[in-house]
């Protein structure tokens, strides 16, 4: 776990140089500071690196997509969260669902919003082909690395 002074430092460094993201990266650790406007606290995204050998982190912070191995569904890709928050399938309330079962998406199509710390991150496919399942109902807390969409690709 990162110490809380280091991050403060980090939070303050990136307000005293108007800087908007800030990554750090050792073998053990990797600290993400980001924040949107001026007026939005900075978001943190605090993750300890794998094993060698084992899965990493996606590089761009953004949603993975992961093959998956079992059962009758094994051509099937997982898209999974890039982080932990809040799960929503619109951008609002009265808004339609961003895509639903039957929807075709490639790699920049946007298929859903995780919320965290009050920022709203646009989620991306990162494949292309057409979304089986949706696997977290809206409003939904998500885990790191957790299954929200199962896609047949193209």
């Amino acid at each position: 776990m990162m110490d809380i002074r280091k991050l403060k430092e980090l939070v303050k460094l990136m307000v005293e140089n108007d800087l908007t993201e800030l990554d750090l990266r050792d073998k053990d650790e990797q600290a993400t500071v980001r924040r949107q406007t001026a007026f939005a606290p900075p978001q943190v995204i605090h993750q300890s690196l794998s094993a060698p050998g084992s899965h990493s982190p996606s590089q761009s912070g953004t949603a993975k997509a992961e093959p998956k191995a079992s059962g009758d569904d094994s051509d099937l890709i997982a898209i999974q969260s890039p982080m932990v928050g809040t799960f929503y399938t619109a951008s609002g309330p009265d808004k339609p669902a961003l895509v639903s079962v039957g929807a075709n998406v490639d790699s920049e199509t946007v298929v859903c919003l995780l919320e965290a710390m009050k920022i709203f991150n646009e989620i991306k496919a990162e494949c292309s082909g057409t979304v089986v399942k949706v696997l977290v109902k809206n409003g939904q807390a998500v885990e790191f690395g957790q299954k929200l969409f199962m896609i047949r690709p193209a």
